[in-house]
């Protein structure tokens, strides 16, 4: 069974950045694929990055793209969320999650098999 755990949330102004961490445990990764979701009060959940374990290919949504960066750390079985020039539309609960390999498409919230318990950015304008 795979644990995700996030941290790194908070509150920024509008302009700023910040950096979310997902620490993975209970199991090799080596072929999974590590997605960040979000989700406001009243939306639907939403892809905003993935990131391959092996070969580290990354994947944004437009509405992320420029801003953010996706990376991850194999020796700390961690993956980050590099959030910069923040805007108060980027306020939501902010979710890891990882996924094995298999039919459907990485930025599709149905594909992934674990979840972290989300972490809180609120940007303030």
């Amino acid at each position: 069974q795979v644990q995700l755990v996030e941290s790194g949330g908070g509150l920024v102004q509008a302009g700023g950045s910040l950096r979310l961490s997902c620490a993975a445990s209970g199991r090799s990764f080596i072929t999974y694929t590590m997605g960040w979701f979000r989700q406001a009060p009243g939306k639907e959940r939403e892809f905003v990055a993935a990131i391959r374990w092996s070969g580290g290919r990354t994947y944004y949504a437009d509405s992320v793209k420029g801003r953010f960066t996706i990376s991850r750390d194999t020796a700390k079985n961690t993956v980050y969320l590099q959030m910069n020039s923040l805007k108060p539309e980027d306020t939501a609960v902010y979710y890891c999650a990882f996924r094995r390999p298999g039919a459907g498409l990485d930025f599709d919230v149905n594909v992934y098999d674990y979840w972290g318990q989300g972490t809180q950015v609120t940007v303030s304008s």
